[in-house]
Formats: structure tokens, C-alpha cells, sequence
């Protein structure tokens, strides 16, 4: 069989890959993406779930880090609104931390900065009237609001696979890049696919190495040199997820003592989502968890601030990931830059390289452009920018207009219940019809494994977003397994690993549950 031939092949399916994928097939290049687990799980589905500009950049004077950041938030509020959307912040003011006068001066610059259109300004807040103070201690009576967005990180970066895949990339999932050398004027790659052990060999005429914290080693074995992971800082970030702390729709952004920010947010409708940390990992990415070390230093910024106290024997979830920085010689972590470095090898020759360091889920799509405006050179017909104008997978309805896709949704399917119908807007936007399309009521959807989640998600999941596992399926397409118990847990496991002939139209999966969490 003769070896397939791609223009772009990308190793990593990360939000980075992910954008690169779908930004290429787009301009109508023969795109392959390998990822060696699921889409998203890695540093992609463990982040503090924000498109925002960064406040706290500021200090650290990354005025354009903030700038495109800031730009970036409408763009794709208004790509993915079922996905994303606006969130205000409370920022208590602390009297022995940044004064209330550098606060108000960078709030007037992240509101100017980026041509904020929609998103409201940011304000002073009197605590003491405010309903945002009422969960905080006394001492805090004077803070200020301002706007970012909220986003589900994993979802983001399925969305940009199904596009990608709608306008003809190949996206192999469970599938390892083995050995990848230059050969003649293409990259010679293999591929391994787990489980079965099955072998592919392909060609592409320029290799991406978005493989976020593997970006180093990746880069060492294609390059054939061991210079490439010098350039690379592994940062871990950890956050844990408590029973909802406070009523207010609003999240809080907290000043803690070392002058790193902790944010505390509502998530998933029940529950707090609080982080993040910045660790340097030594050595090469492995296992991550949040260590008990970060957990106490978490609960203890939460508790500096609100009135009722948080323990570590409150944790409902915890994870963390690995941040592949590019290592700009900061003296610590928390200043390392969180912009991305495109570092391209063999520019101007045959089979070129590119690697990619650091990144935002916030600038992905931005740094999508970035790697193929690199790549001119290579492809000089290729099609200008698209991807600012063109929603993700069921985000074509207007930004603000989500009642109105959630009502008229219902009035379709009037036996669903208004939290699962919600739930599944918000998760999968217009292609919310997708999921149910040929049941007239609850029974038509198939078994119900609990927390709303039916054999026809899970069916619409395999089918059409590459989940295979228990832990895809609750963990990353979506969050239910903070609701369901072990025994349904367990129940779904049973359900994916029936064979086919038992259980039609439902794939096998491996039924693993997240190495890095646990439901108390």
C-alpha cells in the first residue's frame, strides 16, 4: 500500500494542535493530527476554564500578551457561545497587598487595551452594599468588578477537531508518532495506534510539533538533537473543585501574599472551581496531581478572604497539568512568560519543523495564524485567515442569544427535563438536535447511566467527537462525573465495553476513571 501523503502533519491534540489543524484544513491543505491519548487530555482540559486577558500580565509588563488576549475574548464569545461566556470578577481590595490606585489604573488599561465591545467595563464596588461582599470577611469593604470570559476548555478543543475533520483533516486519536525523519523532501512518519499495535507509515511535507509538555522530547528525536528541551520550563498547575461556596453568579479574583492571584469560580452549577498554582517540574512530564502541598496553599487564600473556611476534606475533584513555557529566564515560574514562541526549523527548505513553546487556551486561534503565516514560504497559494469569522461546531447563533436557542430547542423536545435540555445546549449549540434526533420521549434516548446522560449522548460522543472511554465521556466531553455516584460510574463501564453484537452502535472503551481525581 503505498504511504499516504499529507501537507501538515501535527503531533499533539491539544487546543494548539487542534486550532493548527482546523485553521489549515480551512485554506484547503491535506492536514493529518496524531494525538497519542484522547483530544484535551493533557494541560488543555486543566486549565482555570477562562478566555480572559490576564490581569495580572500587567505587572510583568506584557502589554501585547494582554492586548491579543484581550482581543481574542469577543472573537471567540462570539465562535462558541453554547461553550463561552461572560463572567464578572470581584477583585476584593487588600490592604497590605497592591494599592487600590495600581488596581483602578490597570483595570482602565484591560478595559481599553483590546477594543471591548460587548463585555461590560469594570467598576468600584462598595462590599459592604454589594452583594459580593456578603460571603467575604469584614475587613474587605471596598473592591472592584471587571469582565473576562468563562469557557469549557475541553469541549473548545473538540470543537476545533470536528471542524477540523468537516473540511478534511485526518484526526487519529489513541495514535502515537513512533519515529518521524526526513527523507528526501517530506517528513517520513510512523504512526502506532494503542491497543491494537497497528502500524502506519505516512509522509508530510512539513511536521508540527504541538505537543505541549512532550514539545521538548519531541523536538529532541526529530531534530536529532538534545538542544530543543533547553528551551522549554514545565510549570504545574493545580486546582480543586469544593462544594459552591458563595451564591453570586460572579467569580472572585484573590490577591494572595506571595503576589500570585487565585481564582475562585463558580462551576458546573453546584460547585467552586479555585486555582491555580505555579510549580517548576523538574525533569520530563509524568504523572500530575495536585500535591498536598498546593492543596493547603489553595484552601489557605480562599480562607484570608471568606468567612466560611475551607479544608482539603471539602474537595470534590482535583486536578492539574503541565504548562509547556518557553523558558525565557525568569526567576521564577509565576514570571515566566505565558506567551508562545514558534521556533521553525529548516525555514526555507524541504521538510521543515515547527515547534511550539508556551500559549494561552485564550490566543490559540491567534497562534494557529501565526504558524501558518510561518509557512508561507512552504505553501505560497495558501488561502488568507478565516478562522475569526467562522463559528466552532454548533456555535452559529448570536453571542447573546442563548435563551432563545434553549427555548426554541425545548419547544422540539418538550419531554426533556430544563436542566438536561440547558445542559445540552450549552455543551453541543445548535447541534443539541443531533444528540436526541428520533426520540419522542425519555425512553427513546436509550438507558439512563445518571446525571442525565443517556445511551444516545454517549452514542453521539463515539460517533462524532472520538470518545471511547468512560474517562473521555465524563471527565473531558463533559463534567457529569462530579455528579454520579461509583456504582453509575461503573454502570457506563459496563455499558462501553459490551461487545457490539451485545450493545449495537455503542463502541468499546477502556472504562478508566482520571488518574488525577476522586469524588469525596
Amino acid at each position: 500500500m503505498p504511504e499516504s501523503i499529507y501537507d501538515i502533519a501535527i503531533i499533539g491534540g491539544g487546543v494548539n494542535g487542534c486550532g493548527i489543524a482546523r485553521d489549515a484544513a480551512g485554506r484547503g491543505l491535506r492536514v493529518l493530527l496524531a494525538e497519542k491519548d484522547d483530544l484535551a487530555s493533557g494541560t488543555s482540559s486543566a486549565s482555570s476554564k477562562l478566555i480572559h486577558g490576564g490581569l495580572r500580565y500587567l505587572e510583568h509588563y506584557e502589554f501585547s500578551l494582554v492586548r491579543e488576549s484581550l482581543k481574542e475574548r469577543e472573537i471567540l464569545w462570539a465562535l462558541a457561545p453554547h461553550i463561552i461566556r461572560p463572567l464578572r470578577f470581584v477583585l476584593p481590595c487588600h490592604r497590605a497587598m497592591r494599592p487600590a490606585w495600581l488596581i483602578r489604573l490597570g483595570l482602565f488599561l484591560y478595559d481599553h487595551l483590546g477594543g471591548r465591545k460587548k463585555l461590560k467595563a469594570s467598576r468600584m464596588l462598595d462590599l459592604r452594599k454589594d452583594a459580593a461582599g456578603t460571603p467575604l470577611k469584614a475587613e474587605y469593604v471596598r473592591g472592584f468588578e471587571y469582565s473576562d470570559c468563562a469557557v469549557d476548555d475541553a469541549r473548545l478543543v473538540v470543537l476545533n477537531a470536528l471542524d477540523a475533520a468537516s473540511r478534511g483533516a485526518r484526526i487519529k486519536v489513541r495514535t502515537k508518532v513512533t519515529g518521524a525523519v526526513r527523507q528526501g523532501d517530506n517528513w517520513q512518519i510512523t504512526l502506532q495506534e494503542r491497543g491494537s499495535g497497528q502500524s502506519e507509515r505516512i509522509k508530510a511535507r512539513v511536521l508540527v510539533n504541538a505537543a505541549g509538555p512532550w514539545v521538548g522530547e519531541m523536538a529532541a528525536k526529530s531534530s536529532g538533537s538534545g538542544t530543543a528541551s533547553s528551551s522549554l520550563r514545565l510549570v504545574k498547575g493545580s486546582h480543586i473543585v469544593v462544594p459552591r461556596l458563595h451564591d453570586d453568579s460572579r467569580a472572585y479574583i484573590l490577591q494572595n501574599h506571595d503576589g500570585r492571584i487565585i481564582f475562585v469560580i463558580p462551576y458546573a452549577e453546584d460547585f467552586t472551581l479555585i486555582g491555580t498554582t505555579d510549580v517548576d517540574v523538574p525533569g520530563g512530564p509524568g504523572k500530575v496531581e495536585a500535591s498536598a502541598e498546593e492543596i493547603e496553599y489553595l484552601c489557605k487564600a480562599v480562607n484570608i478572604y471568606f468567612n466560611k473556611p475551607l479544608s482539603s476534606s471539602q474537595i470534590i475533584w482535583s486536578f492539574a497539568g503541565i504548562r509547556p513555557l518557553y523558558n525565557d529566564g525568569g526567576a521564577s515560574a509565576q514570571e515566566t512568560t505565558r506567551d508562545y514562541v514558534l521556533d521553525l526549523q529548516g525555514a526555507g527548505r524541504p521538510a521543515p519543523l515547527m515547534n511550539i513553546y508556551g500559549g494561552k487556551i485564550t490566543t490559540y486561534r491567534e497562534l494557529a495564524e501565526d504558524v501558518m503565516g510561518k509557512l508561507h514560504d512552504c505553501f505560497p497559494e495558501l488561502k488568507g485567515n478565516w478562522t475569526a469569522n467562522r463559528p466552532l461546531p454548533g456555535g452559529d447563533f448570536d453571542c447573546e442569544g442563548f435563551e432563545d436557542l434553549w427555548r426554541g430547542f425545548s419547544e422540539r423536545y418538550p419531554f426533556l427535563p430544563e436542566a438536561l435540555a440547558r445542559r445540552l445546549c450549552h455543551a453541543y449549540g445548535t447541534r443539541a438536535g443531533l444528540v436526541v434526533d428520533g426520540a419522542g420521549d425519555l425512553a427513546g434516548l436509550g438507558p439512563h447511566f445518571g446525571a442525565g446522560l443517556y445511551a444516545a449522548e454517549v452514542k453521539y460522543l463515539q460517533d462524532h467527537e472520538w470518545a471511547r472511554s468512560t474517562e473521555d465521556i465524563l471527565w473531558r466531553r463533559s463534567k457529569l462525573g462530579l455528579y454520579m455516584s461509583p456504582e453509575e460510574v461503573a454502570g457506563l463501564t459496563r455499558w462501553l465495553d459490551q461487545p457490539q453484537s451485545q450493545n449495537p452502535g455503542i463502541r468499546q472503551g477502556n472504562g478508566v476513571r482520571p488518574g488525577n481525581t476522586g469524588k469525596g
